[in-house]
């Protein structure tokens, strides 16, 4: 009897489309083809509100402009969105929300706050609804800042090497591991996975490195 193929449902949660205020496109683009090549299906989401703010991202510099999460966010899903408020974890596998400055800026506010910082009750709840289902979580570059308060004290995660950013996270509540560009930080209790990305990676080929084993962990773990 042939075995039948369980092809796996990944719900992706992006934060706006540029790495200075919204989610990372590389990051987000190489965890839509991982998860391609891996064979699953996903949908993208993200929260149908304004950005924190809007940066140049020729010159760096803060834009008086609005922008919308959702609207932006879909440049980088081809338009296949959808809002945060329509994702229902019955009806998906898994979990990954990329990096980029709009993680710890509009998915919470640790860019501005630290280890004070507060994560978006919506964000929240969609995570929270996940692991209380044990279905796999993957946080990459920035994005683990928001484990203590998605997860609970001692998880364990990791951003990376940077000194700075790993003390905030340790006086949320969380555990941070160092770990390479190229490899994960597995927490089995909370079936959360972390890696660095762009917190360490040179080159886009560094940050696949890492990405990939992610994706891949994540779908294994599902």
């Amino acid at each position: 009897m042939a075995e039948t193929t369980v092809i796996k449902n990944v719900a992706v949660i992006l934060s706006g489309c540029g790495v200075f205020d919204g989610s990372e496109i590389y990051e987000s683009v190489l965890t839509l083809l991982r998860l391609d090549q891996n064979g699953a299906k996903y949908q993208c989401f993200a929260p149908d509100d304004n950005q924190h703010h809007v940066i140049n991202h020729t010159t760096g510099e803060e834009m008086s402009e609005p922008r919308n999460m959702l609207v932006e966010a879909a440049r980088l899903a081809r338009g296949d969105i959808k809002p945060l408020s329509d994702l229902d974890s019955s009806h998906f596998n898994a979990l990954i929300i990329p990096g980029g400055f709009g993680a710890a800026k509009n998915l919470c506010n640790f860019a501005f706050k630290g280890k004070d910082a507060v994560v978006r009750e919506d964000v929240k709840a969609v995570v929270q609804s996940f692991n209380a289902a044990n279905k796999p979580v993957g946080l990459m570059c920035i994005a683990p800042v928001m484990s203590a308060a998605l997860f609970g004290k001692d998880v364990q995660c990791t951003i990376g090497t940077d000194a700075d950013t790993a003390a905030a996270i340790k006086a949320t509540g969380a555990l941070h591991k160092e770990c390479p560009v190229h490899d994960v930080i597995v927490d089995e209790t909370n079936k959360l996975v972390t890696t660095p990305a762009y917190m360490l990676a040179g080159s886009i080929s560094e940050a696949a490195t890492g990405i990939f084993r992610l994706v891949d962990t994540v779908l294994g773990m599902s």
